[in-house]
């Protein structure tokens, strides 16, 4: 029997068994070595070889990924750990760090309970160490923190060991404020969730070299920040590694300070979830019951060429089996699941079934897109997965030979399924299709993608950036008249405030709120109490405000004023780019008597 078989089997063992499961995720800046990292924890797991582990980079699955050196898809793998004498199942995903694929990062959150943030010793926090920290927290996900390439400080910055100490206690106080700054408005998340040597969620190493430390390892193996220091200045980093190997610093780690599923999911399913907290189904989803009614959120979806369309995520509750037919939120009729199964890194074991609490991945559903709730029973589906980044740069896409015109437009639609970060739209002048991401390099990767996967020759234009409409200031009564000039209505426009404007893109003000929440959440942000009673209507992060008084038929016209005034925001009047951050008020209007002038 070969070594990864054994392994699947022990994590099928395992699975039924929600205390001694871990979701984690590691996320950290570009190049500051998660991929690395995960490496060494593989090697631990008996999953690849010790001696290519660091160099093989067995996360990063696809070829454009080891050509760049760059993580661009997050992946998941599941192993084994013994701490305490009990074996523990962890379910890792290994995320990208370059910001434009934060999307994947902020999905991979919703799936764990956990997050590795990993941080260069000689670099220190960075932008996207914050952001990586921002996406964990608003998802109520605990964060702990490696602090890698200590080897540099020693080899090429010849640090002592006061000054190493001094430059190590700097990164994390540095780290420390951005999760107490976060924390401070969310009124879930545990004070004590900072991060410190002394409580063993802080760990230093080398992940190049395989070795690590932490409070509780130094206590075990008696080696302190000296013996480092002989051991590296004398050139002896397999000693090191052999007398404190990495994979079982930081895997002690995950299974003593994260939270198993039993104990997180309660908090994370108000966080995430705005259903009836009294419900059956909430109960099963706080109990992690896997014979309850299944509940999966999937938050990645991934093409292999042989299984077709692969969609991976969290089970909440119940027990995902082959054959099931299940909901997916917003689509008609059930999907039916053809396989269950395990990422091992770039291959997926197949299993006879995953129950709650565990990553799964299944294949046949069809419907789904990331970010899909897949359910046994009909249900209010999860919260969308908010993405803190919008789309900034387009370029257009048009296949060189018309015949492959049909096989653009599929592929394209299969991208925007799988990354949602990602916008594609025709223009309806130009019949281009334009292509709208994070930045450069991520259109770069989806049109080689195109290219390469699906054999498509593919002619791209020059990327612009996106831009942005603004009103800057309050503007006079404006009379507005219908085409057929028998209906008036009179308006004005102002800009939104930043406080509102951050409130709906971070998802805590939108029309699907109960509407006393969104009042309170509109307050909170600054908006005075009569203007937020009378919201109509959330475009983007646009508001329009309903000041009219008594105006019969109004509520039967008002539909067609939204669809006119939608269409007016999306393409702004200075340079047709979409209007951001504006509040529109109706103030009266003249309404026709006859329904019929009153049409569309």
């Amino acid at each position: 029997m070969g070594r990864r078989k054994k392994i699947v089997q022990e994590c099928e063992r395992l699975m039924d068994n929600p205390e001694h499961i871990r979701n984690i995720a590691i996320a950290a800046h570009v190049d500051h070595g998660k991929t690395t990292l995960s490496d060494n924890l593989l090697a631990g797991a008996g999953m690849i070889s010790e001696d290519t582990a660091g160099e093989q980079l067995a996360m990063d699955t696809k070829e454009d990924e080891q050509e760049r050196g760059i993580t661009i898809d997050a992946a998941n793998v599941s192993m084994t750990h013994e701490y305490e004498d009990t074996n523990h199942l962890i379910n890792l995903i290994d995320t990208p760090g370059h910001v434009d694929f934060g999307g994947d990062v902020t999905r991979a959150m919703r799936a764990v309970d956990g997050a590795l943030v990993v941080v260069d010793a000689v670099e220190g926090a960075m932008p996207q160490t914050e952001t990586v920290l921002r996406q964990a927290l608003r998802e109520g996900v605990k964060p702990t923190l490696f602090i890698n390439k200590v080897d540099r400080l020693i080899s090429e910055l010849q640090e002592g060991p006061q000054e190493m100490q001094e430059r190590l206690l700097a990164v994390i106080s540095d780290v420390n404020e951005l999760i107490r700054g976060m924390a401070e408005n969310m009124d879930d998340i545990p004070t004590d969730w900072t991060v410190s040597v002394e409580d063993g969620t802080v760990g230093f190493g080398s992940a190049l070299y395989k070795w690590g430390v932490s409070m509780p390892s130094m206590q075990r193996t008696g080696m302190d920040f000296g013996d480092i220091i002989d051991l590296e200045q004398a050139d002896k980093r397999d000693e090191l590694h052999e007398r404190t190997p990495l994979s079982d610093v930081v895997l002690d780690m995950v299974c003593e300070h994260f939270p198993n599923p039993v104990d997180a999911q309660p908090r994370r399913v108000p966080r995430i979830w705005r259903g009836d907290a009294e419900s059956e189904l909430a109960e099963d989803m706080r109990l992690v019951n896997e014979d309850g009614e299944v509940v999966f959120m999937v938050t990645d979806i991934s093409m292999d060429p042989h299984a077709g369309e692969i969609a991976t995520g969290r089970v909440f509750s119940g027990t995902l089996e082959k054959g099931q037919e299940l909901y997916v939120s917003g689509t008609a009729g059930k999907n039916r699941l053809q396989s269950v199964g395990l990422f091992m890194g770039s291959e997926r074991e197949e299993v006879e079934r995953v129950p709650a609490g565990n990553i799964a991945s299944v294949t046949g559903l069809r419907d789904a897109i990331a970010g899909s709730t897949v359910s046994s029973v009909e249900m209010t589906p999860f919260e969308s997965i908010e993405h803190i980044s919008e789309p900034v740069i387009t370029k257009s896409v048009e296949a060189k030979n018309m015949d492959d015109l049909p096989k653009l437009i599929e592929t394209l639609q299969q991208v925007a399924k799988e990354d949602p970060t990602i916008q594609i739209e025709i223009n309806e002048d130009t019949g281009e299709h334009l292509i709208s991401g994070q930045g450069e390099l991520h259109l770069e990767v989806i049109t080689q993608r195109i290219r390469d996967n699906q054999g498509i020759p593919v002619i791209t234009g020059e990327p612009i950036v996106v831009f942005r409409e603004q009103p800057q200031q309050q503007s006079r009564e404006v009379e507005g008249q219908s085409p057929n000039r028998h209906n008036k209505f009179y308006i004005t426009v102002e800009p939104l405030s930043e406080d509102i404007v951050d409130a709906i893109q971070l998802g805590e003000v939108s029309m699907d709120m109960p509407e006393l929440e969104r009042r309170e959440a509109l307050q909170e942000a600054g908006m005075d109490k009569d203007t937020s009673q009378n919201v109509e209507d959330i475009h983007r992060t646009n508001i329009l405000i309903d000041d009219t008084k008594g105006i019969q038929h109004l509520n039967e016209t008002m539909e067609l004023v939204l669809e006119g005034l939608q269409e007016a925001l999306d393409d702004g009047p200075l340079a047709a780019e979409p209007v951001q951050g504006a509040l529109f008020r109706l103030h009266d209007a003249k309404l026709h008597e006859d329904t019929i002038h009153r049409g569309p």
